[in-house]
């Protein structure tokens, strides 16, 4: 009885749910959808970036890295001033999904308008123009990062860190595998 509470305790924590106010603090990039502020680990919400090791083709055809452009462009936006994420809510993976804006910039927006993510839901404006001016993987062609990464899980690519929840069971199937 006492462990099913302690580990009921564990598994629905608060660091396992949304912080309640904006998160600020000391941050560094991921990669080009993803940041850490403050200690946790934050997806930008509406936007999906080429991944790290992903590449793209620009109009002359040649192959380009994208994804590490990606990061290059959300690591230089973020050091434009304190980074500053408003909490959404949390995906499978644990993330926190925000809003983060670093000297009243929403980075989300930056990254769609330079053409280096495509939207998900939200800054379709800035997909629309980044498009029609031939800005970053518009220039050529990319392959959808979502996509990209399901063609090459395992290459060392990261997904985040799973829940606590994801964690556990992980613990149990290896406990009774025994």
């Amino acid at each position: 009885m006492i462990a099913a509470a302690v580990l009921g305790g564990w598994l629905l924590s608060p660091s396992d749910g949304v912080p309640a106010g904006p998160l600020t603090g000391e941050s560094r990039t991921v990669d080009g959808d993803t940041l850490e502020v403050g200690g946790h680990r934050i997806r930008l919400v509406g936007i999906d970036a080429p991944e790290r090791l992903q590449t793209c083709t620009d109009a002359a055809g040649r192959p380009w890295p994208c994804g590490r452009a990606a990061g290059a462009l959300l690591e230089q936006l973020r050091r434009h001033g304190p980074v500053r994420c408003t909490p959404l809510e949390q995906d499978r993976y644990g993330r926190i999904v925000a809003t983060c804006e670093a000297g009243g910039a929403d980075l989300g927006g930056a990254v769609v308008a330079a053409g280096l993510a495509v939207p998900d839901g939200r800054y379709a404006s800035e997909a629309r123009e980044a498009q029609a001016a031939r800005r970053g993987i518009w220039a050529g062609t990319f392959e959808p990062p979502a996509a990209w990464r399901r063609a090459h899980s395992g290459e060392g690519e990261t997904t985040g860190q799973p829940s606590r929840i994801a964690a556990f069971l992980n613990w149990v199937g290896n406990v009774f595998a025994r």
